[in-house]
């Protein structure tokens, strides 16, 4: 718990008139100025402008960062509202007075449990970290290993199938297959003039060479339209 009970609390229970109680405040107390003098009781007005100035005052206390909600004010009051004139001075001037009533507090001690509990689990953690941490240097030179050595290897084979794929992607390119449907057009025309040329150096009739170059300049063209097409429509 960061928060702390202001001399109002105190100072709002006492029923004693306001010029008997600003003599009896000590003056060494070691609350700052500005809590010493918001606990001052208000001048004698009535007592429902006194318990209206302790509801803002709780509000007030309550809406700021760190500081006990109206709950756990009302709490605080029903603690001290018992308290004796004497008990209550002794608790704004004298710390370890303070401090032991601030301690003795339930939301106090609940605060301080969490924290024990907290610490508890910290350190429990801690403890099975530093347990496991001959099996995290074993991963982590089992990791060192195989990033060196398989891995390695792997990226290896990796790039040689990367490379492949590239060879691949280029020889089924567009310009790759043209290139070779025109190269496949070429050795079909040169087929044809062997086989012309040998119709004319007689070393073949005519009986042969029809059926043959037919068949030969049938593929040439066939070869020439596909390469015209793909031509257009690249």
């Amino acid at each position: 718990m960061n928060w702390k009970f202001p001399g109002s609390f105190i100072r709002g229970n006492q029923e004693s008139p306001s010029s008997a109680n600003s003599q009896d405040i000590p003056t060494q107390s070691w609350y700052p100025p500005s809590v010493i003098g918001s606990s001052r009781p208000s001048t004698p007005g009535g007592s429902s402008s006194s318990a209206h100035q302790r509801v803002e005052r709780t509000e007030s206390l309550s809406s700021s960062h760190g500081q006990p909600s109206p709950a756990e004010a009302a709490g605080i009051i029903s603690r001290l509202k018992d308290k004796s004139v004497d008990e209550l001075k002794k608790l704004l001037s004298d710390k370890e007075a303070y401090n032991q009533f601030f301690h003795s507090l339930d939301q106090v001690k609940t605060q301080n449990k969490l924290r024990d509990d907290l610490q508890r689990e910290t350190l429990q953690l801690a403890r099975e970290n530093l347990e496991k941490e001959p099996r995290i240097l074993e991963l982590r030179n089992q990791c060192t290993i195989i990033r060196t050595t398989e891995l390695a290897a792997a990226q290896e084979k990796l790039t040689e199938l990367e490379k492949q794929k590239e060879e691949l992607l280029r020889s089924y390119s567009p310009s790759a297959l043209l290139q070779k449907l025109h190269d496949a057009m070429d050795k079909v025309e040169e087929e044809s003039e062997v086989l012309h040329r040998q119709l004319l150096e007689k070393e073949i009739d005519l009986a042969t060479f029809v059926p043959k170059y037919k068949k030969l300049r049938t593929i040439y063209h066939r070869r020439a339209l596909l390469h015209l097409s793909a031509r257009t429509t690249m």
